[in-house]
């Protein structure tokens, strides 16, 4: 999105961003201004969603909290295991072997989405970075999984 906009013209509305609260990063609440690292923060919250099944500001799912803050107490609270949509590990049933490499190849996408929705924008990385992290997990890559057909 920040692309889309002109460096003269950073300003947005927030009726432009009406619709999309559960991906808009924090800090947009005081500067109003969309960044590439915004994006990422976006970006992250929408692997959030495929990871965990969830749409981000569901109160059933979350009361007075989003997806992101659901997603880092239960890290806190090191039950990252309980945020994985149980139907992803459903793909692999098999050997005992199978499903920890699986549950293993879940949390480091779990990290790598967790880096993108950082609350300090300095702290996350560039889109470059996350493609990167996310190659690297693909099959036949160096650190990627090794269950590749």
């Amino acid at each position: 999105m920040a692309r889309l906009i002109s460096a003269l013209d950073t300003h947005l509305s927030v009726s432009t961003l009406a619709g999309t609260p559960g991906y808009v990063p924090p800090e947009y609440y005081q500067s109003f201004r969309c960044t590439a690292k915004g994006d990422v923060y976006s970006f992250g919250v929408v692997l959030l969603e495929l990871l965990t099944g969830k749409r981000p500001t569901d109160k059933e799912d979350f009361g007075d909290t989003n997806l992101v803050g659901w997603v880092k107490m239960k890290v806190r609270e090191q039950k990252q295991i309980e945020v994985i949509d149980p139907d992803i590990l459903l793909v692999n049933r098999g050997t005992d072997e199978a499903e920890a490499e699986e549950v293993k190849e879940m949390m480091r996408y779990l990290e790598i989405s967790l880096q993108c929705v950082d609350d300090f924008p300095s702290k996350r990385p560039n889109m470059l970075n996350v493609v990167a992290l996310l190659r690297e997990l693909m099959p036949g890559s160096a650190n990627g999984s090794s269950n590749s057909a």
